[in-house]
């Protein structure tokens, strides 16, 4: 898509939607710079675009923009934080927080970015209560949703970056022993995604990802039944979609689901099926998995 077409691109599909110029650029930018870029008369940053786009459930990777040097920077130091967060890189990822800080002021994005990196780094170190870690995030997201409220989630639009601060929060009340909580904001979420969000950040994991957090919280919480429907959906869209990552696990919340419940062969199917996709995809959760087979069902597995 070329930059020519992309304010009248937005501005169609905030009409489609019935969506306010406020509605849709609320902690990103102000109303009149939203006009400017609907009416073609201003070239927005690259971050600040792709919020807008994903707050319309637009794909944010099918137009064409040139990118400055600063822009190519941000982007290029955002993957390798995130990188470092997935490879549990720390000492790596707080160096590569540092230099993007160098662009963070006046920008809400990259400050909010950098918020839930942070954390999510610390959290190796267990810096920080939950408690502690859900105000952390509450103030992160609140730079681009001031008024943002638990109970209210579906009265606000979202970026991809705010879905997981949320996503976050839950994690954080889960893991605080607050699984109705937890279960609650993952419901809420999960009603959000499905009435505003398609393709354009379904491909990119926010829906496994939910769905799974949401299926483990049940399983905490005894809610069994449902934790299996969820786990099931979870295996289904994970499939679908390509998410692998979330597809042992699942199944491992579906076969300790089906323990509890009395269903011993169904567990037991599901927890040789979790141990042998870890072991094919090098997922760490392996030994979490031997454990609990040997533990609920006197499965032993052969490395």
């Amino acid at each position: 898509m070329q930059n020519f077409f992309l304010g009248d691109y937005i501005r169609q599909r905030r009409l489609e939607l019935g969506l306010t110029q406020e509605q849709v650029c609320e902690g990103i930018c102000e109303p009149i710079t939203l006009s400017r870029i609907e009416n073609g008369k201003q070239t927005p940053s690259r971050v600040r675009i792709n919020a807008i786009l994903q707050r319309l459930d637009l794909p944010d990777d099918r137009y064409y923009a040139l990118l400055t040097k600063n822009e190519l920077e941000i982007e290029a130091l955002e993957k390798e934080i995130v990188a470092c967060n997935a490879t549990g890189r720390a000492e790596e990822g707080f160096k590569q927080i540092e230099k993007l800080k160098a662009f963070a002021e006046g920008e809400p994005l990259i400050q909010q970015f950098i918020i839930r990196s942070r954390l999510l780094l610390e959290q190796m170190e267990k810096r920080y209560t939950e408690q502690e870690e859900i105000e952390i995030l509450t103030q992160a997201i609140r730079l681009t949703v001031p008024d943002f409220n638990t109970e209210e989630i579906e009265k606000k639009l979202y970026t991809r970056d705010e879905i997981k601060i949320i996503n976050q929060i839950a994690n954080a009340y889960s893991c605080a022993g607050n699984q109705k909580k937890a279960a609650d904001i993952f419901y809420q979420l999960l009603k959000y995604i499905r009435k505003h969000i398609k393709e354009a950040i379904t491909s990119a994991g926010v829906l496994p990802m939910i769905l799974y957090n949401y299926a483990r919280v049940l399983d905490l919480a005894g809610r069994y039944e449902e934790g299996i429907e969820y786990a099931l959906e979870t295996k289904e869209v994970c499939i679908k979609y390509g998410h692998y990552q979330y597809l042992p696990r699942c199944i491992e919340i579906y076969g300790e689901c089906c323990y509890f419940l009395g269903r011993i062969e169904e567990s037991k199917k599901a927890y040789r099926q979790a141990y042998y996709i870890c072991e094919a995809i090098g997922d760490v959760n392996l030994e979490v998995t031997k454990e609990e087979a040997k533990k609920y069902l006197n499965l032993e597995f052969e490395d």
